[in-house]
């Protein structure tokens, strides 16, 4: 499914899929997760795709063919590829362990074609094992909505009470871990979106309510998954004295001004960009033991714009995930 130009929709080809180059797997494609970065880079909220495009960005697959140099892998095995497609490991962050802020970082699914296709073609050394007690179609959201989700849930700290603003795929996902870790999970929707509020409360969550509600406890902490600047100043009058906003998402719209009296008592607004590898690996390893039970609905391959559809009106109870068909 290609992007052609931004605004348009995504348009069913069939494209010659290149053998792996040096460093590189070039894999079947099981599953690939529909993410709300990818309504960024079909709508023109991120201006630098590679056009034409093949979105996706959670891909899970198997490796067909191995270029030369690659170790570690075999014919056959079940593999990620997540949103950080390269890096050029020369840089200040590559040579700093921050190589989520690499000058040169190429990113899957936007600079680099992805899995919205039957196959795909990977840098090897972003690949990520993933864990056997997962599904293709369940293990798929985690490779954004959970990566990126749990490296802002880590840049909260050990906040006891924490509150996500935007209750989709990546707040399904931590609400469990969240409650798994003892933690008091406050969940935020759109104003009058009962079913993601009561969707929250079954993952555990002890408060749900509309984004412009104010929460019955001030919070240690809250991440933003909505990608809405009116938020900021919302969730910093929810927060108490040294609490952190963590705003999780790619794109957001302008913040609006508000007073310092907000922000004062050493309250903190920070963003998260990008994942590393080592948080794959940890995020991964914490999968593997905590029981996480993705809410998925997947569709065919060639549905992608319903899929986008849907995400973008908020009717996904937890993620989508296309399956391209055997």
């Amino acid at each position: 499914m290609v992007l052609e130009k931004p605004g348009a929709d995504l348009a069913l080809r069939e494209v010659e899929l290149r053998s792996p180059g040096s460093g590189e797997l070039r894999l079947d494609v099981r599953a690939c997760g529909v993410c709300r970065t990818d309504l960024h880079v079909v709508d023109g909220d991120l201006t630098e795709p590679k056009l034409p495009l093949i979105l996706g960005h959670e891909v899970v697959g198997t490796v067909r063919e191995i270029g030369s140099g690659v170790e570690g892998f075999t014919i056959g095995d079940r593999v990620g590829v997540p949103w950080l497609g390269s890096t050029c490991g020369r840089c200040r962050h590559c040579s700093s362990e921050r190589e989520n802020l690499c000058d040169d970082a190429g990113f899957t699914g936007y600079t680099i074609d992805g899995g919205y296709a039957e196959g795909c073609v990977a840098d090897a050394s972003v690949c990520l094992r993933l864990p056997d007690r997962y599904g293709d179609v369940e293990v798929a959201p985690l490779l954004c909505a959970g990566l990126i989700g749990y490296r802002s849930y880590r840049m909260a700290g050990d906040a006891r009470r924490i509150g996500f603003y935007g209750f989709g795929a990546a707040a399904h996902i931590l609400a469990q871990i969240a409650a798994q870790q003892g933690r008091e999970v406050y969940a935020f929707t759109r104003p009058g979106d009962t079913a993601a509020q009561d969707f929250a409360r079954r993952l555990g969550a002890v408060w749900a309510g509309d984004s412009d509600a104010s929460p019955p406890e001030k919070l240690d902490a809250a991440i933003l998954f909505a990608p809405v600047g009116d938020l900021v100043p919302q969730s910093l009058r929810a927060v108490d004295k040294g609490g952190v906003v963590v705003c999780a998402g790619i794109h957001m719209s302008n913040i609006p001004a508000f007073p310092y009296g907000i922000l004062w008592e050493e309250r903190v607004v920070r963003s998260v960009a990008n994942l590393t590898r080592r948080d794959g690996e940890e995020f991964f390893a914490v999968a593997a033991d905590v029981p996480i039970e993705t809410s998925v609905e997947a569709f065919a391959l060639a549905d992608a714009n319903e899929a986008l559809r849907r995400l973008r009106d908020g009717a996904i109870e937890g993620a989508a995930v296309l399956v391209p068909d055997p």
